[in-house]
């Protein structure tokens, strides 16, 4: 079985704080101590989540002069889609299957019915 980035993210997602920080991120690029001023955990705590959301594809740290600025990672998002998308694209398929049998299980049973007029009738006299 192939090997996704995508569950790893949602791991990493599962995680209110975390989702937090993505959600801080998504205004732009921050640094630690400016996302721990935002959040109810310690500025090491932060860290710890910002790890993990890197690990995962996430995020991203650039160093700007002694300081490092966390950012959302441009690819990250994408990788969680097409994740989602393979069970999106099985469930549509299963759907579309679902809908067709039932279809044709209408037709057979209209098609049974004597008052049908697609059915054959006896001449009546």
């Amino acid at each position: 079985m192939e090997t996704y980035r995508g569950a790893s993210q949602l791991d990493a997602l599962g995680d209110p704080t975390r989702r937090a920080i993505v959600e801080l991120l998504a205004a732009g690029p921050t640094p630690v101590g400016r996302l721990a001023e935002q959040l109810p955990i310690s500025r090491p705590a932060v860290s710890q989540h910002l790890r993990v959301l890197k690990d995962a594809g996430l995020v991203r740290a650039d160093a700007v002069g002694t300081r490092r600025l966390y950012r959302l990672e441009p690819q990250g998002p994408a990788e969680l889609r097409a994740y989602l998308d393979r069970f999106w694209t099985t469930a549509m398929a299963a759907y579309a299957e679902a809908v067709a049998i039932d279809a044709a299980k209408s037709r057979l049973a209209a098609s049974d019915r004597p008052d049908d007029p697609t059915s054959p009738q006896e001449d009546q006299p």
